[in-house]
């Protein structure tokens, strides 16, 4: 049996008087669910991390959710909050890291805020608040609701023909969760939309003549993978990217 290693990004977190790097049991358990695939988290170290020894070591990458946003200057974004969330050395990690990793031909799927990172290392912009952009509908999850509920299917998608998605989905227009406050505003260059929302914000892109898989995607496949086809597809033909690469 081929068994990929897939490095998972972290972020770095504050538990107490300590500091941790850390993710979401979903995302390692997907990984693990869906495609067998070994799971090894990649610390966010900045530039203390050796990129070049960790590509030689990986199968593919996941670029994970996460509660914290980017640091609006990396695309020359205004702060409109000052108690807004941010990882800076989360930045420091995957910025760099996503293009040398599709550039030497690793597959990567991107999740959330990895979607929104991957657009900024090619960049893009980001809208930090959807729910106050005039024609765009509110993304965000209901605080009062249950997790079952708030990851529970919130609108369906308009898959770009023939695209990535399309070839994978047995629905023109799957149903998809929707827990997010920021999104795309403008898509970086070589990336190509995969679907759009109901009100127009890009919900999936890939990178345009990238070798080797190269997929992000704004809501949370991860969540009860096993449980919707559509969502599985995703992690099993990232998985298959990923053992082809082992091979």
């Amino acid at each position: 049996m081929v068994i990929p290693i897939i490095g998972i990004s972290t972020c770095f977190e504050k538990q107490g008087g300590h500091y941790y790097h850390q993710t979401g049991d979903k995302y390692i358990t997907a990984i693990s669910n869906v495609f067998r695939g070994l799971p090894l988290l990649i610390p966010a170290l900045g530039n203390k991390l050796d990129r070049k020894k960790l590509l030689e070591q990986l199968d593919g990458i996941l670029f994970t959710g996460s509660y914290s946003n980017i640091e609006p200057h990396h695309y020359d974004g205004p702060v409109l909050e000052k108690n807004i969330k941010h990882d800076p050395q989360r930045d420091a990690t995957t910025l760099p890291l996503i293009p040398e990793a599709i550039n030497a031909g690793i597959p990567v799927l991107a999740i959330c805020r990895g979607f929104q990172e991957m657009n900024v290392a090619y960049g893009g912009s980001l809208h930090q608040n959807i729910h106050e952009v005039a024609g765009l509908a509110d993304h965000r999850e209901d605080p009062e609701m249950d997790l079952d509920d708030q990851y529970g299917f919130a609108h369906p998608l308009t898959l770009t023909p023939n695209g990535i998605l399309d070839q994978l989905s047995d629905d023109q227009t799957p149903m998809v969760n929707s827990v997010h406050w920021q999104g795309i505003d403008q898509l970086g260059d070589g990336l190509v939309v995969e679907a759009l929302a109901p009100d127009g914000l890009i919900e999936a892109f890939s990178v345009k003549n990238a070798p080797s898989f190269a997929l992000a995607v704004q809501w949370h496949p991860e969540w009860k993978v096993m449980e919707t086809s559509f969502y599985r597809k995703i992690f099993q033909w990232f998985g298959n990217a990923c053992k082809t690469h082992k091979t």
